[in-house]
């Protein structure tokens, strides 16, 4: 079985490289205005997002209460839990930034495109898939600053939770109502060129991740990681990513999914969503330099989830029809 290195994970790996070598586009003395850039992107990546969101398929899709509950309490409080628990481990400054990193992708909402497609793959529920991964993105305008603002509060002054309000109001939260409003009239043709606006997404994500990187690099963030962490590291993502798949997978039996539900439970319960991580790293954490360590552990479980799922998902699409366990892989 052959599979292809994902061009996303590629481009990143990429952008980080130049990062390195020419960090000095990304720094404030720079005459490129990337901030002004990436605030502007953010907002029109949301306002797409609720232009392709139909209220209709929200509507429709709240009848599968257990099915979306699971998916949602995997995503914004035991993926959350589990970190907490490692929180009595730290012991300086370092550890507890290493920490928020892990917490931040913890508390992120799922992926929509990746999910729904493996998903599809993998002959699961897609219609659920399609509505747990969108309503995902709008609960995690909520929830994601609220995990960390429990802990941001008590370290830092520069964390002000109704600063950060305002700013996903303006940035996100309008940009979405105005895309849902506009759907009747656009929503067709945003489907329509649905591959130009991932496009679109990606290059905005790449940018901020260029620019955070950049001042990393520039005031040696990681000086203190070697190779060594970002194994380290690694393997804590793995680790994290099969707790929570395998959990997920308990429960959805325990429940007597169908195979069909416990694809989609497992597979979008599992997801954390690089985009909005970027997105929300830029406006959480005001200080650029920081961002390079925050997003990476998110970075390294993109590259991971989409490798293990692509992995899962063909081999569920092989499956038996009568084999109801073939997603524990036994």
């Amino acid at each position: 079985m052959k599979f292809k290195i994902d061009k996303f994970v590629l481009s990143i790996i990429l952008v980080v490289l130049l990062a390195y070598i020419f960090p000095q586009l990304g720094s404030t003395s720079s005459s490129i205005p990337l901030d002004s850039i990436a605030s502007l992107g953010v907002s029109l990546i949301f306002f797409f997002y609720g232009l392709k969101l139909s209220p209709e398929k929200i509507k429709s899709g709240l009848k599968n209460w257990k099915l979306h509950l699971l998916v949602q309490v995997c995503t914004f409080v035991v993926f959350p839990v589990i970190i907490l628990c490692f929180y009595p481990l730290i012991h300086s400054e370092y550890d507890k930034n290493i920490w928020l990193a892990f917490l931040f992708l913890a508390s992120l909402p799922s992926t929509v495109s990746s999910s729904v497609v493996m998903v599809s793959i993998a002959k699961g529920n897609i219609p659920a898939a399609i509505f747990n991964a969108s309503i995902s993105g709008l609960i995690g305008i909520i929830v994601t600053p609220l995990w960390l603002g429990l802990f941001l509060n008590t370290t830092t002054n520069s964390y002000n939770l109704g600063d950060i309000y305002t700013k996903l109001i303006i940035e996100v939260v309008v940009p979405v109502i105005l895309g849902l409003f506009l759907h009747r009239f656009w929503g067709n043709l945003a489907q329509k060129h649905n591959n130009y606006l991932t496009l679109f997404d990606k290059s905005i994500i790449l940018l901020i991740i260029y620019k955070s990187f950049a001042h990393s690099f520039e005031e040696n963030v990681f000086s203190e990681i070697d190779a060594f962490a970002i194994m380290t590291i690694a393997i804590a993502v793995t680790v994290l990513f099969y707790l929570v798949y395998f959990l997920t997978g308990f429960i959805s039996n325990k429940l007597r999914f169908s195979a069909e539900d416990k694809i989609t439970a497992q597979f979008c319960g599992t997801k954390k969503s690089l985009v909005h991580g970027t997105v929300f790293a830029k406006i959480l954490f005001p200080n650029p330099s920081v961002m390079g360590i925050v997003l990476l552990p998110i970075m390294l479980f993109h590259a991971l989830q989409i490798f293990i799922i692509s992995f899962i998902a063909t081999h569920a699409a092989n499956r038996k029809e009568e084999n109801p366990i073939y997603l524990d892989l036994k």
